[in-house]
């Protein structure tokens, strides 16, 4: 095996692809590709970041990183909202107004705005007095 060949099968597998992947790519047995990863020691050591494409460290036993830092977590979701799996949006109507409005993560909401929740609230100053 030529060491381009096995450059390319380095390169795929800190990418994350597996070895059935990588031999169908390069179109090589699967044998070689398990074989060369095994026998240099890379197989599944490293992931590539979702972010920044920095190598990850796979740690047998625990749960894969995608990730290398939290910067690039948050990184990486600010700039792919629409990747987010929201199932947790909720319907309401407004007890003050009638509106009808969503929420997200909440589903114990009573008005729709900030507007609407201070004409239902009696603040009380230190005196005790009553304020509305």
């Amino acid at each position: 095996m030529t060491d381009e060949i096995k450059a390319k099968i380095d390169r795929l597998c800190s990418q994350g692809f597996g070895y059935q992947a990588i031999s169908e790519v390069l179109n090589l047995p699967l044998s070689t590709v398990r074989s060369h990863l095994q026998r240099d020691g890379k197989a599944g050591n490293y992931v590539m970041c979702k972010q920044c494409g920095r190598k990850i460290k796979v740690i047998p036993g625990r749960k894969k990183k995608i990730f290398c830092s939290g910067k690039c977590r948050q990184k990486w979701w600010n700039a792919h909202p629409e990747c987010v799996n929201r199932k947790a949006i909720y319907s309401f109507v407004c007890e003050v107004c009638g509106k009808e409005f969503t929420a997200y993560g909440n589903n114990h909401r009573k008005y729709c705005s900030r507007e609407c929740y201070l004409t239902t609230v009696v603040k009380k100053d230190k005196s005790g007095a009553v304020h509305e």
